[in-house]
């Protein structure tokens, strides 16, 4: 059976509905409600594929990865040849060669011991997407849900071993079952921080108390903020702080005006999302942006340019009110995750459009899902110039520079990526992520820092974000130094001219991703990626026939 565009869209607006007044009276049916009224309709169901086992080299009783030089994620730099031993899930011991020029080849153990000898290569930890979107249902614009199989092994493949899901869009019973499964080795995916949306309707302290509890004892390990009477939020945070499960907040610009970042940060928040209230809380001759009269923050394109003109009414690089709110935001320990990539289409919406992954590695519902549409959220590049993309070229040299900033004088940054939506394809929108982190002038090894350990204290993960004695086995062996250059970690590869080949050549430097001990290859993840891409292409052009 087809939906209709006019359903499709009603289904959004629906499970948009639905996801945001999930458990406001403790209640355990929110995307699953969704998912539900979805399927009734003919739309194919998203799997819980396990793998087929191609892409897993197993997981090793004892695993020796060989004269490797590590980055360790602390922000030291590289060392070695180091030799990283492993047993079941666990680091118990990292061992050095002593000479540059020697090398263990897997003759010192026994037969029992599985040897990966990494000479000449790199190992840095499990990167941590600290804001994504496992799955969302405005993709079902293109008919279908999100294909889980095809998010897990796509950041897996680009060596992101642990994720935080943004607020549950798929549905909380989804996402935790997805969560079990990954920690239980059963699917090919990064492990889970199941998040969900706080209901902005919510506005009794006490019932969003309530909420919390409820959404705690359901198993989230945390909330994601939107906006909501102050009085409850101050409530949920607070509340959600005292039960030991995280907070993120999007500070939308509806919310802004009554409730700020700094209240956020003061009431215990965890950590900050994109940029929204970091301006507004800057502003010097102002208390609103500069909205022009016929503004409506329900039309996207509306909101999405003028936001690109917000930075440069706010306080200058430097000034008192700029160090003073770095040192706020400090005091109260926030974290920044800025989602940098999420936004590049903003500044050039070609570039966007065209990636060189989309063809291979973007499914084509979610193509369909990210086009100019009105209706969805996200797609609102309806007629989008030159002046909206150097307006925003200007807002990011800003907000980069706040981020640095905050990062020079102490903050913490985490990278997330925001994938899901505007473009952005899992794994390829973070290793962008760190590009751009780079670009707002954070050397490599603070990128990879941000990557990793930044992220694991940010969610709370103690076992997990460096390569320590005692921490878990989630970890990248990478074939080039991804200091140099992280574009070696894209999935489609770096492209460059070999000249003793005398020939072009692309570099795809993953060679596995290591996550609870589990060894991935990473080049048959990219392979399979391609193949579900492809095969879904073959289904739509059949059905279309």
């Amino acid at each position: 059976m087809k939906l209709g565009k006019q359903l499709l869209i009603s289904l959004v607006a629906a499970s948009s509905m639905l996801a945001h007044l999930s458990y406001a009276a403790g209640a355990a049916q929110e995307g699953e409600e969704i998912i539900s009224s979805i399927l009734a309709m003919g739309v194919p169901a998203p799997t819980i594929a396990p793998p087929s086992g191609e892409e897993k080299l197993g997981k090793f009783e004892h695993l020796v990865i060989a004269n490797a030089m590590v980055i360790d994620g602390t922000g030291a730099p590289p060392q070695g040849p180091l030799s990283i031993h492993i047993e079941g899930d666990r680091i118990v011991n990292i061992t050095g060669v002593g000479v540059s020029s020697m090398h263990l080849d897997g003759d010192q153990y026994g037969p029992d011991v599985k040897v990966i000898d990494a000479t000449g290569k790199y190992v840095l930890p499990g990167f941590i997407d600290s804001h994504v979107h496992y799955g969302t249902p405005s993709h079902i614009f293109g008919g279908a849900l999100t294909d889980s199989e095809y998010v897990g092994k796509l950041m897996l493949a680009h060596g992101i071993t642990t994720l935080r899901d943004a607020g549950g869009l798929m549905g909380l019973g989804w996402t935790l079952e997805h969560k079990r499964l990954a920690e239980e080795g059963v699917i090919s995916s990064p492990d889970i921080e199941s998040y969900v949306v706080f209901p902005e309707t919510l506005n009794d302290p006490d019932k969003a108390r309530d909420w919390v509890r409820a959404v705690k004892k359901r198993g989230a390990d945390g909330i994601k903020f939107l906006g909501a009477a102050p009085q409850a939020l101050e409530a949920a945070i607070t509340e959600a702080k005292k039960l030991g499960i995280g907070a993120m907040f999007h500070h939308s610009q509806i919310a802004v005006t009554r409730w700020t970042v700094l209240d956020s940060a003061k009431a215990g928040l965890d950590s900050m999302e994109h940029w929204y209230s970091l301006p507004e809380v800057m502003f010097e001759e102002q208390t609103v942006q500069h909205y022009p009269l016929d503004y409506n923050y329900n039309n996207e394109q509306h909101r999405f340019v003028e936001a690109g003109k917000l930075w440069r009414q706010s306080a200058k690089r430097g000034s008192d009110k700029w160090l003073e709110t770095i040192d706020q935001l400090m005091a109260y320990d926030l974290t920044l995750v800025p989602t940098f990539s999420i936004y590049e289409a903003n500044r050039d919406f070609s570039r966007a459009r065209t990636l060189e992954w989309h063809d291979e590695y973007t499914m084509p519902y979610m193509m369909r899902a990210f086009d100019p549409n009105p209706k969805a959220h996200g797609s609102y590049h309806f007629d989008w110039t030159t002046q909206n993309e150097v307006d925003w070229q200007e807002n990011f040299r800003y907000w980069m520079s706040f981020v640095n900033d905050y990062k020079n004088a102490g903050g913490r940054v985490a990278a997330g990526s925001d994938n899901g939506f505007i473009y952005g394809t899992y794994g390829f929108g973070y290793i962008r992520e760190l590009e751009m982190l780079q670009e707002a002038g954070f050397h490599p090894l603070e990128v990879v820092k941000a990557a990793t350990s930044v992220g694991a204290q940010l969610l709370g993960l103690n076992d997990t974000g460096t390569i320590e004695k005692g921490k878990k086995a989630d970890l990248v062996i990478v074939s080039e130094n991804p200091l140099r250059n992280f574009k070696v970690l894209y999935g489609t590869g770096h492209y460059r001219y070999n000249k003793a080949l005398g020939r072009t050549e692309r570099v795809q430097a993953i060679d596995y991703t290591i996550k609870d001990g589990i060894v991935f290859d990473a080049k048959i993840l990219l392979t399979q990626v391609r193949d579900l891409v492809q095969a879904r292409k073959d289904l739509e052009a059949k059905a279309a026939k």
